[in-house]
Parts: structure tokens; C-alpha cells; sequence
């Protein structure tokens, strides 16, 4: 048995890495800049600052963005997509945008496969399941010579209902790895999402095989890598869904792994609940290039069963996250005789002016530093110095072009970056139907907690909470989670209809499925536990909404029928303000997700304080136009019980906390700071 348990999250900037020493009880954190040309490189770079031989490894989890990046950046492989002859435009039809019919600006998403590269595939399945037409095979293998001959990476294959009967799909990839090797990536549709809407199943196999041989080779080498320097256990993966599963089985299944990197932060947040009885929480984390929301309601994570990125949607299981681009790197901008700030970013090189590395423009990092809320000497924990001459040069640059003073000007950006954050919150929040108010602050990311506290004042949210190591708080989280498999079975009948002997045996195949393939993840028996859920909208409606179930031998009991339809009521009136109790209802779609506990660390109990006295300096910081004297402490100085007004500002190796004037600061049993206004005490 190894001592340390490891994770480790991969931002555009930087790479976190978490330790959690089993022997002593203790966390640890680091940082290492990301290497964009070779992601790797920092992932080893971080581990080999906290570790000294990966053979001590216990547990080792990695969220990478790999996929997301090569999709965001359309560096994917080329696509040659197959699908049912007669219906293989489904593709770039797509479906209309019913929330945008009346955008005259309105474009449809641009599509990851050409429409030169989609052919239609004779052979027909009914929606029954049953063979209409057998599969043409001979059309499969001149498809296959076409792949060879253009040079396609990855061949997509989506045919008609696969979800009812993959039989056509089971034999195109036979015959494709036939044709071209076992090396070629072959993504079928029923397993990338096996369910029943026919464009986003097509889009959900497009995206892995989009993206799957850049995860799979990356992922490869990452392992190989480990392997020859001493790892022993497996290396596991962030799923989207906040699972994780071993690298091997997310080479086969790499469209989970989408967005692995932003989820840790929302598993992160469902533990600091659990752990301090908050049940409701609004995570928002901000580092170098993007900042991401996430929910925690009544202690669990929001999981949404679809998402969707730059308007291709996916089908599978994923922590809701909402993502604009504003970040510490964001460059601030004049358009149109107004200031921007984002989405672009200054990235990790050359990165913001005071980084020294090259850059020139404004970032949301310089006004930061020229407003005297960062420490230039100890930046990511001391591993770089910031130069606030280059950070004032780059902001005064930019305020000439307004006639403002350079203060005035790095004000400006912090306000307009934090205007656009909190447009961000609304966006997951109020649009449906949750008042922010009635939730606490949680702020991450390495330059979350230097604007959380302005964001919490421009919401109304009372209570801010920055948990310890907050510049690699989705790291940690990571440490926190299990392994999870999710399992889909479409099942479409009105509750009239429903024959709940059946649909009890459907879950209890599920069940044993999944929990059977956590054997595989290295899963005992007595470790391994299921939940189930079914999707239900009402008769002749479109979309659904997922109602859980309390086991799968629920549609046993004898009260199932009103009591689900009740829960699905429940649901849909905190969703839509409206529910239609006793109308018809009709089920959808069974899902079980299989979870494998392999443990976790002990939530490790903060030391009290021995005095009301704490080590700090004052420095002069501004706020609202004016430089005031500010508290400036060490995080590691501050135990629980010690209390103190702002304004203030928080240093520690990970990240910095900013408290604005008429706010005050306490510390928890845990190390968090919990920061409300003065008023509201």
C-alpha cells in the first residue's frame, strides 16, 4: 500500500496538484505552469513537486482537457461519418432553435464533419428493433477505402434505432477494423449514448470519434510515462458525470471524459456540504482562462443527462457547469468606444504583462497587481515574481485611451470582469427559477476568491466561503469521489400502459450489469452500490425530466404510479413554475448509475487558535477609487476561532482572497474563511 493518495487538474494556466499523506492525515497543494504543447509535461512536472517517487502513489486521479481543448479548438481528427442510407443528413439538419426563433442574427452551430463526409450506408432497422433491410456490407467496406484514401483519423457510425437493435452498427465496426486495422478509431452511436434521439446520438458518436484519438494518445503516453518511473496503480480519470473510471476504460469510452477538467470543482463543493451543513451552494471557479459555475442542491451535485458545447449537443451524464471566458489571463480591450474584458486570454505564454514573459496587453491579473491586491514576491506559491511596472505600463496603456487615471482604469477591468461573472451566476440561477440569495458563496480557482466577495455584494448572497487550497480546490475534490458507470435503457410507455413487473426487471438487469463492470475498475463486492432513475415528461411532450428512484425494485410497490408522478409534478413546477398533476405521463428512459467506493480521505479538523492575535502587515490596497490600510496575512496564520474586519487581504500558496471594506472574516473548523458583510452579523 502506497501513502500518498494524488490528484491532479490541468487548467489553461496551471496544473494543480493535490496530495493527501495517509500515514500523517495531512493535504498538501501545488502548482506547475501547463504545458500546452505537451500536456504531460506539466501533469509530471506538478506530481514530481509533491511526490519524490510515484511509486509511494496509493490512488492516483487526473482531469484532463484534452478532449475539450481539441474540440473547442477544432484540432480534432477528420470524421468520416456513416449513417442510414436515405436519412444521413440527420447530421446537418440538426433541429431548429426553438429558443432562438426569432434571432434574425442566428447561426446554426458549424457542424465537426463536412457534409462531403457523411455517406449513407443501405440497410434498415425499425423502430420495433426488428431488421427491415440487412445491413449493405459491401457499401461498409468501400466506406472504409474512402477513410483510407482521404485520410480520416476516426470513422463515426450512426444508424437508425441502433438504440432498439445494434446489430448494423455491431457489424460496420467488424467490418471496419477488418479493412483498416484495429488501430483506427471506430465510434458507434449506441455506445457513445444509447438513447432514443436520433441528431444527438449522431452528434455524441461525431464528438468521440472527433476527439477520442487525441484522449486515447494522450492518455497512452501519460501512462507509459507513469509506468516508467514507478507508478503501481492505475491512473484514474475524471468523468464529466463526477466519477472517475481507469484510463483504460476511458481510452475505450473517451467522450466521458469531455469536461473531466471544471467537474472536480462541483464534487469539491458537494463534500465542503456534506461537511459543513450548508445544503445549498453556488461554486464558482476562476483561474487563468475561463470561469465555471456549478450548483450544489440539498448536498448533491446538478447533473444534467444532455449537454451541450458551442451548440452540438452530447447525451450522457454530466455536472451541469456553466462556462464564460473571463479569467485572471483575460485581456481587457476597447471596442466600440467601450471596455471588454475576455473572452480572450493571455494563457499560460506569453500570459498577463507582470508574468515577464512577452505580453503586453491588460489583463484582469495586472489591474489586480497595480491595485495592490496581489503579493508580486509570492505568486503561485513563490514560483514566479510579478513585475507591477510592466502590470501598470500594460493598464496605463489602455486607460489613455479613455482619459482615466491607471487606478481608475484597473478598477474598471475588475468591475467589468466581475459584471460578467455575475451575469454568469444569473445565467445558471435565476433563469431557472433559483435565487442565488438563498445559497452560500463558494469561491475556487486561483483568482476566484479575489473576486468572490464583489460578486456575493452584487447578487445579494450573504456568506462567502473560501475553502483551503482554493487555487486547486477541483483537485482536491477529485480525492473525494468514486467510480461511477452510467447505464441507459430507453423504455417509452404511457403510465397506463406501464407494466411495472417489467420495468422492475429492467433496472434489476442494469443493476447487475453495472455492477459486474466495476469488477473490471478493480472493485470489491461489498464496495460497489446502484441508483436509478427514469426519464418522464408528460404524454405528447418533447423533453424530459429525470425523477429518481428509490431502488430498482420500486415499480414493485403498489403506490409507485402516484408516488413517482407526484416526485415528476414536484419537479417540473420548481423547474417550469407549473406542474399539471393527474395528467397523462409517459416514461421514457430507465437510467442506473453504478458507483465503486474506493475510499476517501478524512476530512481534516483545522488547529484552534491559542490567541485572538494573528501575524500580519498593513499595506495600502484600493478600493472604490481610494487607497486604504489593509490587513494583508498569511493563510497558514489563521486557525479557528480567529476573526477580523476588511478590508483584508488573504495570501496563501494557491490563491489570494480580496475582503472588500464593510465585511468581516471568521475561520471554520475546517480552515475555511467565511466572509459576510458586517451588517448582516
Amino acid at each position: 500500500m502506497g501513502r500518498y493518495r494524488v490528484a491532479m487538474d490541468i487548467g489553461g494556466t496551471f496544473t494543480d496538484v493535490v496530495t493527501y499523506d495517509q500515514q500523517s492525515g495531512t493535504f498538501a497543494a501545488t502548482k506547475a505552469s501547463t504545458t500546452p504543447g505537451n500536456l504531460s509535461e506539466g501533469v509530471l512536472s506538478g506530481l514530481d513537486a509533491v511526490v519524490d517517487e510515484p511509486s509511494g502513489i496509493d490512488f492516483l486521479v487526473h482531469g484532463t482537457t484534452q478532449g475539450l481543448n481539441a474540440f473547442l479548438e477544432r484540432r480534432g481528427v477528420p470524421v468520416l461519418l456513416l449513417g442510414t442510407a436515405g436519412v444521413e443528413d440527420t447530421y446537418h439538419i440538426a433541429r431548429g432553435p426553438r429558443t432562438r426563433l426569432y434571432d434574425l442574427h442566428y447561426r446554426k452551430p458549424t457542424p465537426l464533419v463536412p457534409r462531403r463526409d457523411v455517406l449513407g450506408i443501405g440497410g434498415r432497422i425499425a423502430a420495433d428493433g426488428t431488421e427491415l433491410t440487412p445491413l449493405d456490407e459491401d457499401a461498409v467496406r468501400e466506406a472504409a477505402r474512402r477513410a483510407r484514401a482521404d485520410g480520416h483519423g476516426a470513422i463515426a457510425v450512426a444508424f437508425l434505432f441502433s438504440y432498439r437493435n445494434p446489430a448494423h452498427e455491431l457489424r460496420a465496426r467488424e467490418i471496419l477494423h477488418e479493412e483498416l486495422g484495429d488501430d483506427v478509431t471506430v465510434s458507434i452511436s449506441h455506445e457513445a449514448a444509447k438513447e432514443w434521439r436520433e441528431y444527438e446520438r449522431t452528434s455524441s458518436a461525431v464528438v468521440e470519434a472527433y476527439t477520442g484519438p487525441i484522449v486515447r494518445r494522450y492518455l497512452l503516453d501519460l501512462e507509459n510515462r507513469l509506468a516508467g518511473r514507478g507508478l503501481r496503480v492505475p491512473l484514474h480519470v475524471m468523468q464529466s458525470s463526477g466519477g472517475i473510471l481507469t484510463a483504460e476504460s476511458a481510452r475505450r469510452r473517451p467522450l466521458q471524459t469531455l469536461l473531466s477538467g471544471p467537474v472536480g470543482g462541483a464534487i469539491a463543493g458537494a463534500e465542503l456540504s456534506r461537511q459543513t451543513g450548508r445544503p445549498n451552494l453556488i461554486g464558482i471557479d476562476m483561474g487563468g482562462t475561463s470561469f465555471d459555475v456549478s450548483l450544489i442542491v440539498d448536498g448533491e451535485p446538478d447533473v444534467s443527462a444532455e449537454a451541450q458545447l458551442e451548440g452540438l449537443p452530447m447525451l450522457m451524464s454530466v455536472v451541469n457547469i456553466h462556462t464564460v471566458g473571463a479569467g485572471g489571463g483575460s485581456v481587457a480591450w476597447a471596442e466600440a468606444g467601450g471596455l471588454r474584458v475576455g473572452p480572450r486570454s493571455a494563457g499560460a505564454r506569453p500570459g498577463p504583462a507582470c508574468y515577464g514573459r512577452g505580453g503586453t496587453e491588460p489583463t484582469v491579473t495586472d489591474a489586480n497587481l497595480v491595485l495592490g491586491r496581489i503579493d508580486p514576491d509570492g505568486f503561485a506559491g513563490g514560483q514566479m515574481t510579478l513585475d507591477t511596472g510592466l502590470a501598470a505600463t500594460a493598464v496605463d496603456g489602455l486607460a489613455e485611451m479613455f482619459g482615466m487615471t491607471t487606478t481608475a482604469m484597473a478598477e474598471g477591468i475588475c468591475d467589468v470582469a466581475n459584471s460578467k461573472m455575475a451575469q454568469a451566476i444569473r445565467t445558471i440561477t435565476v433563469s431557472r427559477g433559483i435565487e442565488p440569495r438563498d445559497s452560500a458563496l463558494v469561491a475556487f480557482g486561483g483568482a476566484g476568491p479575489m473576486h468572490a466577495v464583489f460578486l456575493a455584494r452584487e447578487l445579494g448572497i450573504a456568506e462567502t466561503v473560501v475553502p483551503r487550497f482554493p487555487g486547486a480546490f477541483s483537485a482536491w475534490g477529485m480525492l473525494q469521489t468514486q467510480i461511477r458507470q452510467d447505464w441507459t435503457e430507453p423504455y417509452f410507455f404511457l403510465d397506463q400502459d406501464l407494466d411495472v413487473a417489467d420495468m422492475a426487471a429492467q433496472l434489476a438487469r442494469m443493476e447487475r450489469d453495472g455492477l459486474a463492470a466495476l469488477e473490471h475498475e478493480g472493485v470489491s463486492g461489498n464496495r460497489r452500490s446502484a441508483s436509478h432513475a427514469v426519464d418522464i415528461r408528460y404524454a405528447a411532450q418533447e423533453y424530459t425530466l429525470t425523477v429518481p428512484l428509490t431502488g430498482a425494485d420500486e415499480p414493485n410497490d403498489p403506490d409507485f404510479l402516484p408516488s413517482v408522478a407526484q416526485r415528476f409534478a414536484d419537479l417540473h413546477k420548481n423547474r417550469y413554475g407549473h406542474a399539471n398533476l393527474g395528467a397523462p405521463i409517459e416514461f421514457v428512459t430507465l437510467r442506473t448509475a453504478a458507483f465503486g467506493d474506493l475510499g476517501r480521505p478524512e476530512p481534516q479538523k483545522w488547529p484552534a487558535a491559542t490567541s485572538a492575535d494573528f501575524p500580519y502587515e498593513i499595506r495600502t490596497v484600493v478600493f472604490d477609487g481610494t487607497g486604504r490600510d489593509t490587513i494583508v496575512a498569511r493563510r497558514d496564520d489563521l486557525f479557528v476561532g480567529h476573526t477580523f474586519d476588511g478590508p483584508a487581504v488573504v495570501i496563501e500558496d494557491t490563491a489570494t482572497t480580496v475582503v472588500p471594506p464593510d465585511y468581516a472574516v471568521s475561520v471554520d473548523d475546517i480552515g475555511s474563511l467565511v466572509i459576510r458583510r458586517k451588517d448582516s452579523l
